[in-house]
């Protein structure tokens, strides 16, 4: 198997593509099913429905942290096995990744039902919109487990070599979402119900299109006498996933510390709490599309690098991530435009003839997104550092820019700069972020030529933290 498999002799450029695409739009498309809500809500409710399904945005956040801790790390692991040639190693990594993820989903579900609504006040809803805030995220609850298995079994169908199917069934499940919108919320009046019930029907078929993929599995199986939770895997799984834990639950964090300040500050200003909290909500969900990107690009690399450090070859691995740093460059720069010269345009695709809101919105990107062009290569870094088995190298770049830059600067400058304060911490946090990232990997890659293996001739070489 390690020489017939492609993530060991095919162009790096090509495999990329392969990988790393169909990713990406998987990711996108799950990322529409909220924007799509958004702007349906947008048109029927106005801002207070805006404001009030941004608030639930961080359940959707958390639930695809731990779907991709589970997906990642089950899928990195697959890949270090296969390239070993370990198949059994890598059949059952897949059975504990698959139990993993059915024992989170419940968990999601049934945490989010017992805290629905001090869940919302944390995550900054405001009187205003509590009770709509309440009604869209209790329907929403009951699509997570469904949207979780896309997430989770995205990466481990990627890694057994077929990611093209992952992206079909969350296009399948997005258009059900695209067609049932308008109905359920205009021709039948349901408002952020009928959004609800729109976003889980997608989210449900898309599911269980994933789960029927298992029995197809070419590189693992799904065993029955392997279906048992074993803790070497279970630690191997969660240490390999824990920094996409992490980079999600950051992204969360970061989500609930500025709904806070938008909502605390924005009160204080002329355009009051609502408008801010939707404005912010509205170049929250942009930004999810382009960090798919990113993680998608991120992820497709994973396969390539894990099963090419298996298999010992460093050049391949080097390579790999050199051309994903360009590519991410390239992408950073490209969305940056969008930032810097879309936002009044994209805002009003939400709501109209609302100028403090517009006028807001057009601030909010162009500062927050300040420096937007550095973005990729910390998150190509991040799972570089994952795929050849360094999850605290990992974990430090992947937490960089949300947890250690971002949050405290947003806190500490909003206290003498209020709204612009809390902004402009992004672009710091980016910049920093980026040096820290280049440092690191500079340092890596210094360490694999002093032990000799960027040589002609490839030899070994022990990873080590």
């Amino acid at each position: 198997m390690m020489q017939d498999n492609i993530l060991g002799t095919e162009k790096i450029g090509k495999l990329l593509f392969k990988f790393s695409v169909p990713t990406t739009m998987t990711l996108i498309v799950n990322s529409l099913y909220n924007i799509v809500d958004q702007v349906f809500v947008g048109r029927a409710v106005g801002i207070d429905g805006v404001a009030a399904t941004n608030v639930s945005f961080p359940i959707f956040i958390m639930s695809a942290a731990l779907a991709l801790m589970i997906g990642d790390g089950c899928a990195a692991n697959i890949s270090l096995s296969l390239g070993r040639g370990d198949e059994e190693a890598g059949n059952r990594f897949f059975a504990n990744g698959f139990l993993l993820l059915l024992l989170a989903g419940a968990v999601i579900f049934c945490g989010g039902m017992m805290f629905l609504r001090p869940m919302l006040l944390f995550f900054g809803a405001s009187e205003a919109v509590m009770d709509i805030s309440a009604t869209y995220t209790s329907i929403i609850l009951w699509g997570l487990p469904f949207s979780m298995c896309n997430m989770a079994l995205t990466a481990i169908i990627r890694a057994d070599g077929n990611p093209q199917y992952m992206m079909r069934t969350m296009m399948i499940g997005a258009a059900i979402n695209l067609i049932l919108d308008p109905i359920l919320i205009f021709k039948f009046q349901m408002g952020v119900q009928g959004a609800a019930l729109a976003t889980i029907a997608g989210q449900v078929v898309a599911g269980c299109l994933a789960l029927a993929y298992i029995p197809r599995m070419e590189h693992v199986q799904l065993g029955k006498g392997k279906l048992r939770l074993e803790w070497k895997f279970i630690r191997a799984i969660c240490a390999l996933g824990f920094p996409s834990f992490c980079m999600q639950a950051a992204t969360a964090a970061t989500q609930i510390v500025m709904n806070n300040l938008m909502r605390y500050y924005g009160g204080l200003s002329i355009y009051g709490s609502e408008i801010t909290l939707s404005c912010y909500g509205i170049m929250t969900k942009l930004y999810q599309i382009a960090h798919a990107m990113f993680v998608g690009l991120a992820s497709g690399t994973q396969p390539i690098n894990g099963f090419n450090f298996g298999s010992r070859k460093y050049k391949r691995v080097r390579e790999t991530y050199r051309i994903a740093v360009g590519v991410s460059l390239a992408i950073s720069v490209i969305w940056f435009g969008i930032f810097r010269w879309g936002g009044a345009f994209i805002a009003e695709v939400f709501v109209k003839d609302e100028p403090l809101y517009l006028e807001f919105a057009q601030h909010c990107f162009r500062a927050y997104m300040l420096a937007f062009f550095l973005y990729g290569p910390p998150q190509v870094t991040a799972s570089f550092f994952q795929a050849v088995g360094k999850p605290m190298k990992s974990l430090l770049v992947a937490l960089s820019r949300q947890v250690i830059f971002l949050i405290p600067l947003s806190l500490l400058m909003s206290e003498s700069y209020e709204l612009n304060g809390a902004l402009y911490a992004a672009p710091i946090a980016d910049t920093l972020a980026f040096l820290l990232a280049m440092a690191m990997i500079y340092h890596e890659f210094q360490g694999w030529k002093k032990v000799g293996y960027l040589v002609e001739k490839e030899g070994s070489y022990k990873a080590a933290d």
